[in-house]
């Protein structure tokens, strides 16, 4: 009886215990600042997923740390470079750590425990609503609490759908059923998230001719890519909560629509290794435009044979990326967008920034000169150091910076061959570019202070 009392006792204690420490860890959490908060929220994940991919149990055979590590911080910042298989390499128990890392990564780390909050008819604190605005870019106008519920249940619906045509594909392609289950589950949320992980090892190359799977892929691509900002304001727009949609769901539907014609083409008429697709040469030139502007990071193509001008391209692709508050990376459609703009109303002498008759607000300027040249430094600076470190040619290093930073996943095929201080390199660099270069920014560096808004300013989330 005393020997059960004790252990009672013990077991109380450590539930004590555990129970200061979170709320010392939930005090700790409130006297961070937004970006600080995501900051260690991401980099929490990224150790979690590292230390379960470290286990043997999750492991077909032995892998180092450094590319445990490697593949946890791929998989939270949606990127899908990887220096091993994961087919491979990691057991069905340690391909699932990897989904779910990415699944975490795409959607927003507080997007769940805020969703199930809402479920719960529990009012979101002031500090989640802090965290998610600093997470998500939106435009004046939108509530939290329903973008919060477009993210979601669009997500489960788009997935679902997505896995449910590509198990029908996978199974027509000649893929075995019971791995076609799997395989479509993980490809599905892995192109929804735009993250590029794949259980083949020639990524879709082995697709390329495959009509249907080229297509889902690409639908869940664009998907994600497009931003749940415009999801949020075409379900507004359909249930008539709104009467029109907004200035930069409409931006980002035009630029995205152009560069895809505009890298497709290029690709078409400029890049002899997808002559051999014969008949199918259009479809493989849009999916390489395609998989560099969302960020999706497959290919049916082996990047590393594209011509030096038409890698320079989808170099640039990579670098614009996708929208913001979607699945997708890069510097984002609606910064290019803001750039042009200013550049538009300097050179015509306008005294204020406008688009298609638009002012777009000062403080978006900012972000976007900011990001635009934050991008370009981090991009030169990780080339030079891996210039120092690698025996690679310039251009497939610069490639892979690019790739690393708008967290896109292509790669000329030089991942696995990087030397421990590179990798430890473009892990860095993948981080920082799910987090946001501006975000890390802010959360090294930044001060608090007020944003001010002027009544008559047509916003533009970037």
């Amino acid at each position: 009886m005393k020997q059960e009392n004790d252990t009672i006792g013990n077991n109380e204690n450590k539930l004590g215990i555990w129970y200061r420490l979170v709320r010392r860890y939930r005090k700790f959490q409130l006297t961070l600042s937004p970006q600080q908060n995501l900051l260690y929220g991401f980099l929490t994940y990224t150790i979690m997923g590292w230390a379960l991919l470290c286990v043997p149990y999750f492991q077909k055979q032995a892998v180092g740390g450094l590319d445990s590590l490697f593949i946890a911080t791929s998989a939270i910042s949606t990127t899908g470079l990887v220096t091993v298989s994961i087919f491979d390499t990691y057991t069905w128990f340690g391909q699932l750590v990897i989904m779910l890392l990415f699944q975490i990564g795409g959607v927003g780390y507080m997007t769940f425990t805020s969703f199930i909050l809402l479920s719960r008819k529990s009012p979101l604190t002031h500090w989640h609503q802090r965290v998610l605005n600093a997470e998500f870019t939106m435009p004046r106008g939108f509530e939290l609490k329903d973008f919060l519920k477009s993210v979601i249940v669009f997500t489960i619906i788009i997935e679902t759908i997505g896995a449910l045509c590509f198990y029908i594909a996978f199974t027509r392609a000649g893929v075995e059923p019971n791995f076609a289950v799997w395989s479509s589950i993980f490809h599905s949320v892995s192109a929804f998230c735009t993250a590029g992980f794949g259980l083949y090892n020639d990524s879709f190359e082995q697709f390329a001719s495959n009509t249907s799977i080229n297509s889902i892929i690409s639908v869940l691509a664009i998907s994600g890519s497009l931003g749940f900002i415009v999801v949020t304001d075409l379900w507004n727009r359909i249930t008539k909560k709104t009467n029109k949609i907004t200035f930069t769901t409409k931006i980002i539907f035009g630029v995205i629509t152009i560069l895809l014609a505009l890298g497709t083409l290029a690709i078409y008429f400029f890049e002899p290794s997808v002559n051999q697709l014969g008949e199918q040469k259009l479809m493989a030139s849009f999916f390489q435009s395609m998989t560099a502007l969302t960020t999706v990071g497959f290919n049916t193509v082996p990047i590393g044979s594209f011509s030096l001008g038409v890698l320079l391209i989808v170099i640039s692709l990579m670098y614009i990326g996708a929208s913001p508050s979607g699945t997708g990376g890069g510097m984002k459609s609606t910064t290019l967008t803001a750039l042009l703009a200013i550049m538009w109303s300097r050179i015509r002498n306008n005294g204020r920034v406008t688009f298609f008759g638009r002012t777009i607000p000062q403080e978006r300027l900012y972000v976007a000169t900011s990001i635009f040249i934050l991008y370009a430094f981090v991009i030169f600076l990780s080339t030079v150091l891996l210039a120092m470190t690698e025996d690679f040619p310039l251009n497939q290093i610069l490639f892979e910076t690019t790739s690393a930073i708008s967290t896109v996943g292509l790669s000329t095929g030089i991942t696995g061959d990087l030397s421990t201080l590179g990798k430890t390199i473009i892990i860095f660099v993948m981080f920082v570019g799910r987090l946001g270069l501006l975000t890390f920014g802010l959360a090294i560096l930044a001060r608090k202070n007020k944003l001010e808004i002027v009544e008559n300013e047509t916003d533009l989330a970037i």
